[in-house]
């Protein structure tokens, strides 16, 4: 089994990343990652590569289920839900979304072993990365899109004493449908910001899903507010113990000069990347090792 990392828990139920990879509880526009319950496990490989299980479980059902058309690209009008029975807490059931699975009805499946190949789903957009949607459920409801048990964070973030005046890095990854930057100051596991004088890290898809999450080390207030770089970029509008989801200011974000959205995660390596997406495919063109900087206004 590759490196992993305990992420995340709902009911007993723990779910694993692979320390290359990165999560997300918060970077999508579905209902669940509003309320928090459920999280995204980004292995860090590509679409059609084997997508590790987050979880152990023995696997109750497959079902195949229809999704839209790509949104300006090619993905697959098939999704798949994988339903596990928890071996940790056997009351419990996991669904699992976005992979085309290789896993059989009874089959007992390990934290790390291939549960299938990792689609491009119809639901996502045309920046999403390749993941694994994990929500712990009640055996009596486990496929509908709401009904998920709360999760919490179990990774513990380490703390940055210098919050960045100026977000500057170089371009590690360029497509047209996003480019990925690695920030200059050594900024941890994520993008971090200040949260009434408490150091957190953005989780979420800032401003085009209108909301976002914050992950801090103490609990935050409600109504407090969030800056990046000394800009206010939203207010905290609900608390999940050591997690908030806030609801975007009316900020904006540009890269040299041309309108970008963020997209930001945690990462366990602690080798954190922004990511900047475009308002468009193709309309951010960026070259491998060049120099850039990001305002905020």
């Amino acid at each position: 089994m590759e490196d992993v990392e305990a992420v995340a828990c709902s009911e007993g139920v723990t779910v694993y990343c692979p320390a290359i990879g990165w999560f997300s509880f918060f970077n999508s526009p579905y209902q669940p990652h509003r309320n928090c319950s459920a999280v995204d496990i980004y292995p860090g490989v590509d679409f059609g590569c084997e997508a590790p299980s987050p979880v152990k479980g023995e696997v109750v059902a497959v079902r195949a289920i229809k999704c839209p058309g790509g949104r300006g690209f090619e993905a697959s009008t098939l999704d798949y839900v994988v339903l596990l029975r928890s071996l940790e807490n056997p009351d419990k059931w996991v669904k699992l979304l976005h992979v085309k699975p290789c896993v059989r009805i009874g089959e007992i499946v390990r934290v790390g072993e291939p549960l299938g190949l990792l689609l491009r789903s119809g639901f996502f957009d045309f920046w999403t990365h390749p993941h694994v949607h994990i929500e712990v459920r009640s055996p009596s409801d486990p496929i509908r899109a709401m009904g998920g048990f709360t999760f919490e964070r179990l990774m513990k973030l380490d703390a940055v004493n210098v919050l960045p005046e100026k977000l500057k890095g170089v371009v590690v990854e360029s497509k047209p449908e996003y480019s990925l930057i690695s920030l200059n100051n050594g900024l941890g596991p994520g993008l971090p910001v200040d949260v009434d004088g408490e150091v957190g890290f953005l989780d979420g898809g800032i401003p085009h899903y209108g909301y976002f999450g914050v992950h801090l080390s103490v609990k935050p207030s409600k109504g407090s507010a969030v800056r990046l770089c000394g800009v206010k970029i939203g207010v905290v509008k609900f608390v999940f113990t050591d997690m908030c989801l806030a609801v975007c200011c009316s900020s904006n974000f540009k890269l040299d000069g041309k309108p970008v959205r963020l997209s930001t995660y945690i990462h366990p390596s602690g080798n954190h990347f922004l990511k900047v997406v475009p308002n468009g495919v193709g309309e951010l063109k960026l070259d491998r090792s060049q120099e850039v900087s990001l305002a905020i206004f």
